[in-house]
């Protein structure tokens, strides 16, 4: 017998065929629990799908470089808080709570080795659907990301030794739940921003003798989403307003760094003396009011304090204030640093962070 294949036999076979669909999915039949897995073409296909997807994507969306070193204090901080729970740690094992996903999460001792630096970029910017894994909180912290992706490359040959002292710094140990107490929520921040206030590494800001409102006022605009960062957000979100304010008066009363005389004095007058100027009053021709008329000790409260800030973190700020591709949360910011910042002269940005930092 010859059936013949007809447009409208076509159509009423692909009704059939999703109806019958529906009809098992609405029986409940599928069992859905973790605790079944998936069939073995399933997980294969799964798998085969999610990698090609990242090897097309972060070719053409990735720009080189997609890892920055220079931040892997702050990197291993998050991870721990966040995202060793389920894919363990070097000498750390994973919740087995998380491991009985379907699919756990890798092993990244051992799985990073299988992505190349674009790709772990891609990865923990915007997540994996049908797993565990999410995407960067904010998707406009290319910086923050970049660092991770640095951190998670060195995993495989990463000690435990050396895992502790870039995750827990001090203190040694973190929180997890909501914080209620200045004394639990100190060895989080120290991870980061040093027992001192002093920050670990270039990409953390000093904390220490920062004004109290603006400590405040930060750590409440993370909390809420009105500042973007991944790192920040997911800490500052377990804290308590009480405690945002106990934490802000604490690093406010540390002793700011001290910078030789002689270097202040020589930048002064020597290669920073453009700055200076800047600093003190401005470019009129710019429109460029003068740093200091917000960010002396006479500015406002809520307002930060420069001097004696690290340099590479005010220079990374002023390139993101003026909105440069993938970094930091400029092109949102509701205040008056991104006008300012994109009419400063891009060769003096460099400048006026050394010379703060010298303050």
């Amino acid at each position: 017998m010859t059936i013949r294949i007809t447009w409208r036999r076509t159509l009423l076979a692909i009704v059939a065929a999703a109806l019958l669909g529906l009809g098992i999915g609405w029986s409940g039949a599928i069992n859905v629990g973790a605790s079944t897995g998936h069939w073995a073409v399933t997980d294969w296909f799964l798998h085969w799908v999610m990698r090609k997807s990242v090897r097309t994507h972060a070719a053409l969306t990735v720009d080189a470089p997609a890892t920055d070193t220079t931040g892997l204090a702050s990197a291993a901080g998050h991870f721990a808080g966040q995202c060793s729970v389920c894919h363990g740690a070097p000498g750390e094992r994973p919740s087995p709570v998380m491991q009985a996903a379907t699919p756990p999460a890798p092993d990244l001792a051992v799985n990073a080795r299988d992505w190349t630096d674009e790709q772990l970029f891609w990865i923990l910017k915007h997540g994996v659907k049908f797993s565990g894994m999410p995407a960067w909180p904010v998707q406009d912290r290319d910086d923050e990301v970049r660092r991770m992706a640095a951190f998670v490359r060195r995993l495989p040959a990463m000690t435990p030794e050396t895992y502790r002292a870039l995750a827990y710094g001090p203190g040694g140990r973190i929180n997890t739940g909501t914080v209620r107490q200045v004394a639990d929520a100190v060895p989080d921040c120290a991870r980061c921003h040093g027992a001192d206030g002093q920050g670990r590494g270039p990409d953390v800001p000093v904390l220490a003798g920062q004004k109290a409102a603006y400590l405040e006022a930060a750590l409440r605009d993370y909390a809420t989403g009105r500042r973007h960062s991944g790192v920040m957000q997911s800490a500052a979100a377990r804290i308590d307003a009480p405690t945002m304010r106990g934490l802000a008066t604490l690093y406010a009363a540390m002793p700011r760094p001290v910078v030789p005389a002689a270097a202040t004095a020589r930048d002064a007058t020597g290669d920073l003396a453009d700055a200076a100027r800047i600093v003190g009053r401005g470019i009129s021709s710019l429109n460029v009011p003068a740093c200091a008329s917000c960010h002396g000790m006479r500015g406002r409260a809520d307002y930060p304090r420069l001097d004696g800030q690290k340099a590479a973190y005010l220079a990374a700020r002023l390139h993101a204030f003026r909105g440069e591709k993938g970094v930091v949360d400029a092109r949102k910011s509701p205040d008056i640093m991104p006008t300012i910042a994109r009419r400063l002269p891009e060769a003096s940005i460099d400048d006026l962070a050394r010379y703060y930092a010298t303050r």
